[in-house]
């Protein structure tokens, strides 16, 4: 009877994911009247990728212009103590809302947050320029699953090492066996370290939903069926995570990355706020060309979340003062389910 209800729970027709993940992802007309229009672009910006999915955002909207605020509120304490990982958040949302801006015949200008604790995009008229990363946004996902192990083609690797980037962002590639052994070993080492601390158990277990119900219910966090595993109570979940042993998650994630075509280091010149935020645009924007492309990317990023194994990572590849701020492995998969979003009402600033 217990096996019974909850397979009711799960799976009843009146809790539809697709439906509810569908939302916020139409399409986003020209023509709309400009406070609509705004509303939309920011609709987009949401769909940005962010750390956990915690959605770490607010928006404020006046007549010409967007303000990207963080939410601290929904900050990761453990895995991110500095608020890296949210500033990169927002700069994904940031490349979002320029490439939708620019879709919907607005000219947009940023001020990055080196002065005041926000981003900046005043928007002028202009004429409406729709391309390939405007069409691929409501379809990037990351994709957490592992990979089929084939290679990129060498012109499609050329096209991804050669994308335009921000002023301080490099990117270093890693493909083949090769490339990804080096990375593997700090994957290890950092998972390891990770899955050891149980307040980091603690804040994942907080950010997973491990069934639909209560993925549907918040709008945010990491779905189980999004990372390609099953979904179950969430009592039984959160004994399974409490209870994973390091070694066996370490194996799991090394696994994950030898099953990519590659992966990308994506560093910074330095920390400044606004490096965080351009580093989350090169990221967004390298997203969006894959899924135009069918190519499937992931953070992993335990290797520079656990401080000491980051400087070692710094120290092998190589890159001198370039600090690197995202692992991101790529390659080709089958799509998972997407991760919901809150609606825009929900990430709004009252004016």
């Amino acid at each position: 009877m217990a096996i019974a209800g909850y397979l009711l729970r799960e799976y009843a027709p009146w809790t539809n994911y697709e439906s509810a993940g569908d939302l916020p992802r139409t399409d986003l007309a020209p023509e709309l009247n400009p406070p609509a229009r705004l509303r939309g672009i920011i609709r987009y910006a949401t769909l940005a990728a962010n750390g956990h999915n915690a959605q770490p955002w607010k928006f404020a909207i006046s007549p010409d212009a967007v303000e990207i605020h963080p939410d601290y509120s929904r900050r990761l304490s453990t895995v991110d103590p500095d608020n890296r990982g949210l500033w990169i958040s927002l700069g994904c949302a940031l490349e979002n809302l320029l490439i939708a801006a620019r879709a919907t015949g607005c000219a947009p200008e940023v001020t990055y947050p080196e002065s005041r604790d926000l981003i900046r995009v005043d928007l002028t008229p202009d004429t409406p320029r729709r391309d390939f990363l405007f069409d691929a946004i409501p379809s990037r996902q990351c994709t957490r699953s592992e990979y089929d192990g084939k290679p990129i083609g060498a012109n499609q690797l050329s096209q991804l090492q050669n994308l335009s980037l921000e002023p301080g962002i490099s990117v270093h590639t890693a493909v083949g066996n090769s490339g990804l052994a080096t990375l593997s070993d700090y994957v290890h080492q950092s998972t390891l370290r990770q899955y050891a601390d149980e307040s980091f158990r603690r804040e994942l277990i907080h950010w997973l939903r491990f069934d639909k119900k209560e993925a549907i219910a918040s709008l945010d966090g990491l779905y189980s069926a999004c990372t390609g595993n099953p979904t179950v109570p969430r009592w039984l979940g959160q004994l399974f995570v409490a209870g994973a042993k390091p070694q066996d998650q370490a194996d799991a994630d090394v696994k994950k990355l030898r099953s990519s075509a590659g992966a990308v280091v994506i560093t910074s010149a330095s920390e400044a706020k606004a490096d965080w935020v351009r580093t989350g645009q090169v990221y967004q924007r390298m997203a969006l060309w894959m899924t135009s492309v069918n190519i499937k990317s992931a953070f992993l990023n335990q290797p520079i979340e656990v401080e000491s194994v980051r400087s070692q990572l710094q120290s092998v590849l190589g890159l001198g003062t370039a600090r690197p701020q995202l692992l991101v492995r790529f390659g080709y998969a089958k799509a998972m389910p997407c991760s919901l979003r809150r609606p825009v009402q929900q990430v709004l600033i009252p004016t």
